[in-house]
C-alpha cells in the first residue's frame, strides 16, 4: 500500500502540500516528465549513447516512466569509514547486499564506489543501472581534511558496465580549482564513453560558519544561495544531474558580506524576487529555496536530486518524505537517499525507499 502523505508529514503537511510559489513560475521551468530526454535533453550536445544511458535509468525501478528518479548511494565506506558507516548493518560491508537494497527497494540507479560495483560488475551492471562514483574524501589522513581524490578511471567504469559516473567537488574549498579541472577532464571521457554524468556539488569552508552580532555561530553551508551557485559551476562543467543537500537557509553571500568582510558578489534581488527571503536572506518557504537552487541548474534543463541526509533513526521517514515532497514540489527529479535506507534491516530500507517512490508516484502532489 501506498505511505500516506499528508499523515507521515504531520503538522507542516499542509504548509508543504498546498503552498503555492510566488517567485519563478513553475511555467518557466523544464521540468522532470515522461518525455524530458526528447523535450530537454535531446537538445543537447551529448550522444545518442548518453540520451540512451539516461533514458535507461530513467526506464529503471518504480518510477520507470515517470521522469522521477530513485536512487541508492553507498560510498560512506570511504567517505565516512566502513565501521562507522556498516556497524548497524555488517551485513553492508558485503557490495552484493548494497546491489540487492537497490533492487530490492525498487531504485532507478544504485551509487557506489568503484571497488564496490566493480566487485559484483558481472551478476548486476544487466540487471540495475550502474552510477559509479570516481572520487571521495577519504577520512584516514590525520588530521582530517576536506579534499576528495579520485579512486580510478573512467575507463574502469565503462568497462565494468556502468551507465553513469559521480563525482563530488567541495565548492569554496581551497583545493576546488584542482577539483573543478579534474572532475572536468573526467566528465568529457564519460560523455566521449555514452556514460551520465552526476556531480554532488557540496560547499565546504570553516569560512562559511559565520557568526553573527549575537555571538552565535550560522552555519551556511546548505545555504540556498551558496549551493543554488556551486549549482551553476556544476552545470556549467556538464554535470547531467546535479545532487545537493536541501537548503537548510538561506543569506551565506550577505553573511560573509558583514563585517567589513567582502565575498564574491550578490544581489538582494536573489533573496527577495528569486527565493522569497527578506533582503539579508532571512525566511523563504523550503519549496522556494529549493527552487532557487533549480534556478542555478540552466532553469531545470540539468535536473536536481537532492540527498537524503543521516539517519536518525524513528523520524528517518518522516524526513525523507518531507525532502522528497520540498523537491518534487520544487520541480526537482527525485532523491539520492543511502544512509536511511542502509543503517536498518533489507526489509525496512526497501520500505523507506519505496516511501520515497510513493511521493513521486502520488499525481496528487503537484509541482508549487
Amino acid at each position: 500500500m501506498p505511505v500516506n502523505v499528508a499523515s507521515l508529514l504531520g503538522a507542516e503537511g499542509q504548509s508543504l502540500l498546498n503552498y503555492e510559489s510566488k517567485t519563478i513560475s513553475k511555467s518557466r521551468l523544464h521540468l522532470p516528465g515522461p518525455d524530458f530526454i526528447d523535450r530537454v535533453f535531446s537538445q543537447t550536445d551529448r550522444s545518442p549513447v548518453v540520451l540512451r544511458n539516461f533514458q535507461t535509468i530513467l526506464n529503471t525501478g518504480r518510477l520507470a516512466g515517470t521522469g522521477y528518479v530513485s536512487i541508492l548511494p553507498v560510498d560512506q565506506g570511504i567517505e565516512h569509514s566502513a565501521g562507522a558507516s556498516f556497524a548497524p548493518n555488517p551485513e553492508y560491508f558485503d557490495p552484493e547486499n548494497i546491489v540487492k537494497l537497490a533492487i530490492e527497494g525498487g531504485c532507478n540507479a544504485v551509487a557506489s564506489t568503484i571497488g564496490v560495483l566493480a566487485s559484483v560488475s558481472r551478476k548486476y551492471a544487466h540487471k540495475i543501472p550502474f552510477l559509479v562514483k570516481f572520487n571521495h574524501n577519504e577520512m584516514l589522513t590525520y588530521p582530517n581534511t576536506f579534499r576528495q581524490s579520485y579512486f580510478g578511471s573512467i575507463r574502469q567504469c565503462y568497462e565494468m558496465g556502468a551507465v553513469a559516473v559521480g563525482a563530488t567537488i567541495y565548492f569554496g574549498s581551497d583545493t576546488s580549482r584542482d577539483e573543478i579541472a579534474y572532475v572536468s577532464d573526467m566528465f568529457e571521457e564519460a560523455h566521449q564513453l555514452g556514460m551520465v554524468t552526476v556531480l554532488w556539488c557540496y560547499t565546504r569552508n570553516n569560512a562559511f560558519k559565520v557568526k553573527g552580532a549575537d555571538g552565535k555561530s550560522t552555519d551556511y553551508h546548505a545555504a540556498a544561495d551558496l549551493t543554488g551557485q556551486a549549482n551553476h559551476l556544476g552545470a556549467t562543467i556538464k554535470a547531467d544531474i546535479i545532487k545537493q543537500k536541501l537548503p537548510t537557509n538561506n543569506g551565506g553571500y550577505a553573511a560573509l558580506n558583514s563585517g567589513g568582510s567582502s565575498y564574491g558578489k550578490w544581489d538582494k534581488r536573489v533573496y527577495t524576487d528569486l527565493a522569497g527571503s527578506d533582503e539579508n536572506g532571512k525566511g523563504g518557504h523550503p519549496i522556494d529555496l529549493c527552487r532557487y537552487q533549480i534556478l542555478n541548474n540552466y532553469m531545470g534543463r540539468v535536473p536536481l536530486i537532492n540527498s537524503g541526509g543521516e539517519s536518525k533513526g524513528a523520524s528517518d521517514t518522516q524526513e525523507a518524505i518531507t525532502t522528497a515532497v520540498i523537491n518534487k514540489r520544487a520541480g526537482g527529479m527525485g532523491l539520492i537517499s543511502g544512509r536511511k535506507a542502509f543503517q536498518r534491516p533489507m526489509k525496512e530500507g526497501a520500505a523507506l525507499l519505496q516511501a520515497i517512490q510513493d511521493v513521486y508516484l502520488d499525481k496528487s502532489i503537484t509541482v508549487a
